[in-house]
């Protein structure tokens, strides 16, 4: 689905923002802090009903306003408006705490809805962590694969999480019988062996897309390897390592070993990727990764395709690279919302035969440039 519409209110320096008629490919250009990545974290929300840019509810709101609202409108990829209304998307955030979101009209209790609907790629600063961040948010990239392309993923997903956190909770307390912490067991290796099956399935189709588009963007980094552990001894099944870490788990009161320690490091030459590569070679690892999870998605998922989010493409890239990069993109046919500074540094880089929209921000107003002279 793409986004053809977009309304905004109370986003962070956004106080009213009304798009129409979004293209595949929308360009926005202005001054740091001038409000092109609050457009961004604005399709954000329709998406995943939270910003990219952290879970504090106050930063996101303007100043002074108690609510935010972010309307969109979807519609099939290269459909005209006037053949195909598309579907409408609301999301109201509140310093409360409280969430409403709506999809065609009809509340919706779960953001996991929206992200059916409407699923997103981001690429921002904060990719980075990709790379030199923690576990956790490599786990958070890999899940984000399986949940468009194992729709039995959500469900095991949500058992595990009730699982270890009841058996965690019974672990803390201390005195507890084998029959009470057995239940809990049995239930937790049952969602975590299906869990890591559908990692290490999708795993198997993200490894040869991500070195192929490595060799596109640096054939000089020929070495690149990517690894998946499991979060314990590949010679055991998940019940047998329960079983095994149970006097440690007791000990410690929590959890040793599962699918919550699972990780994907990302090497070159044997040596891991974040200690040895430079921050623009970084950059092109990250790029290859969402790259590679938007092409597994357009070609598996039901969603039929991404739309990607990219903040500020030219920094650390130089013009080869934009270009090699823009032009994946424009070849996935996916619609892109991209930020930069001088909007010549993505013109000059994106396919010539693509229609771009180009808006101008400035002190949280968006306006659409005429033509693509500058």
């Amino acid at each position: 689905m793409d986004l053809s519409h977009l309304q905004v209110n109370y986003v962070r320096n956004l106080k009213q923002l009304k798009l129409q008629d979004l293209k595949r490919v929308n360009v926005f250009f202005g001054a740091n802090g001038s409000g092109k990545t609050s457009v961004l974290e604005s399709i954000h929300l329709l998406g995943m009903a939270r910003s990219f840019r952290g879970n504090s509810i106050r930063p996101l709101i303007s100043h002074g306003e108690t609510e935010c609202t972010v309307f969109g409108r979807l519609k099939a990829a290269g459909s005209a408006s006037g053949l195909n209304p598309g579907i409408t998307v609301g999301v109201q955030r509140k310093l409360s705490g409280d969430v409403n979101i709506k999809l065609g009209g009809t509340p919706v209790r779960s953001a996991a809805e929206l992200a059916e609907h409407f699923p997103l790629q981001v690429i921002t600063s904060d990719s980075f962590e990709l790379l030199t961040g923690s576990p956790a948010a490599r786990r958070q990239y890999l899940d984000w694969g399986v949940f468009h392309v194992e729709h039995r993923f959500y469900e095991q997903w949500q058992r595990f999480q009730r699982g270890i956190k009841q058996r965690n909770k019974l672990l803390r307390r201390g005195k507890i019988t084998a029959s009470e912490i057995e239940v809990w067991t049995r239930d937790l290796a049952s969602a975590g062996t299906a869990i890591s099956d559908y990692r290490e399935g999708y795993f198997r189709m993200l490894e040869p897309r991500f070195l192929s588009l490595m060799a596109e963007l640096a054939p000089a980094l020929d070495s690149m390897e990517l690894r998946y552990r499991r979060g314990w001894d590949k010679r055991l099944s998940y019940t047998e390592a329960l079983e095994s870490s149970m006097e440690a788990d007791i000990g410690h009161g929590y959890t040793h070993v599962g699918p919550q320690r699972a990780d994907m490091r990302v090497l070159t030459g044997g040596y891991s990727a974040a200690e040895t590569l430079s921050r623009g070679q970084q950059k092109l690892v990250v790029c290859a990764l969402k790259l590679a999870q938007g092409q597994i998605m357009s070609e598996t998922g039901g969603s039929g395709g991404c739309t990607y989010l990219v903040d500020d493409l030219p920094s650390e890239l130089d013009e080869q690279h934009s270009r090699h990069i823009c032009a994946l993109l424009s070849s996935m046919e996916a619609q892109v919302f991209v930020t930069c500074v001088d909007a010549r540094d993505i013109l000059s880089v994106w396919p010539s035969e693509t229609e771009l929209a180009v808006f101008h921000v400035e002190h949280g107003e968006v306006g659409i440039v005429k033509g693509t002279a500058f």
